[in-house]
């Protein structure tokens, strides 16, 4: 495994300062039931927030990535490849070799303090889940969210896992002081593709949840409905499916992401693809023949449709990354006395 010299996402020149050294790793396994099978690489990160390639589609420029590798084991996650800059196994190895950088809460505390950030809007859940299994054991993200809070630092996150509600209160607070946007992503509804795509993941419903959870705390919560995967979740009586549940869930807004293929992630969905779909190995072949991402007329019909859909389920598209604010206290009109001030 290639610890030394691990400086980013683009094999950096050997002359680079490493991420981490190899003497500062601890490996650990757990034997209960949900960590069996999954090795954790324990390490002592040197920087923890990182800048997103200036060529990158994201509408953010900062990130904060606690975990590498996840445990929901989506086969289609495009985050896969990070592991080879490690020499593991893109595919199960992704799954189940998770590095977790246990100082992430104290070291993201020190860079916030630096005289050279700026407050930038910091997005989290954007490579690998925050909020998988590992966060139950490790903690890291209370420490995160105050280190932020503490800053009045704008951040997002995006979830596909239950336990961001553990946090509510450290959300809630935080959201008194600055700009958080949450948002779960959930592309499709239908439990039997679920188990086979996504089967680290909490189901569907129990995502939709925690949008109605942040809801009712005041928090407004989006969902990214992504993947919308070709030919198994894009039917239009799916898409109304799945629109209908997220607008039933209260969500604020659902912004629909057609399925995309890098390198990485790309051979390891075929493989599962070949194994559970194989009629629909040739479907895919023409339509990610020009690479990673679907063609734009067929991206195009997608969001038209759940556009279409969610105004008339009464929610609309954003921009990913916008984000949301609790509503501000405020006194009921002309009282005759002082009142207590309550979020609403």
């Amino acid at each position: 495994m290639r610890w030394e010299n691990l400086t980013g996402p683009d094999h950096a020149r050997a002359a680079d300062p490493a991420l981490f050294g190899a003497d500062a790793v601890t490996t650990r396994t757990f034997d209960t039931p949900e960590f069996r099978g999954i090795t954790f690489h324990e390490v002592r990160a040197r920087s923890i927030l990182n800048r997103v390639p200036g060529a990158s589609r994201m509408p953010f420029e900062w990130t904060v990535n606690p975990y590498r590798g996840c445990s929901h084991a989506c086969v289609y996650c495009f985050a896969r490849k990070t592991h080879s800059y490690l020499d593991l196994d893109t595919g199960l190895g992704f799954d189940s070799q998770i590095v977790v950088k246990v100082n992430a809460p104290e070291l993201l505390r020190r860079q916030l303090a630096s005289r050279r950030w700026q407050g930038e809007h910091v997005a989290m859940g954007t490579n690998v889940d925050c909020y998988q299994r590992a966060e139950g054991r490790y903690r890291l993200m209370p420490g995160i969210i105050e280190a932020l809070t503490e800053r009045a630092n704008p951040f997002s996150v995006l979830t596909k896992g239950t336990l961001i509600l553990r946090d509510l209160d450290l959300l809630t607070r935080a959201a008194r002081v600055t700009d958080v946007g949450i948002s779960v992503s959930v592309g499709f509804t239908d439990p039997e593709l679920w188990r086979t795509v996504e089967p680290g993941t909490p189901a569907p419903e129990r995502r939709l949840e925690v949008v109605r959870a942040l809801g009712e705390r005041g928090i407004g919560c989006g969902v990214l409905m992504a993947p919308v995967i070709p030919f198994l979740s894009d039917e239009p009586a799916q898409l109304r499916a799945t629109v209908r549940a997220i607008a039933a869930a209260g969500a604020t807004s659902v912004t629909p992401l057609v399925l995309h293929l890098r390198p990485g992630a790309r051979e390891w969905f075929m493989a599962w693809l070949g194994r559970h779909h194989p009629h629909l190995v040739r479907r895919y072949e023409r339509l990610y023949a020009e690479g990673a991402y679907a063609p734009k007329w067929y991206q195009r019909r997608i969001t038209r449709q759940v556009h279409g859909l969610a105004q008339e389920y009464g929610i609309g598209p954003t921009h990913a990354g916008t984000p949301r604010r609790i509503a501000e206290p405020r006194a009921e009109a002309a009282p005759s006395e002082p009142v207590q001030l309550s979020l609403i």
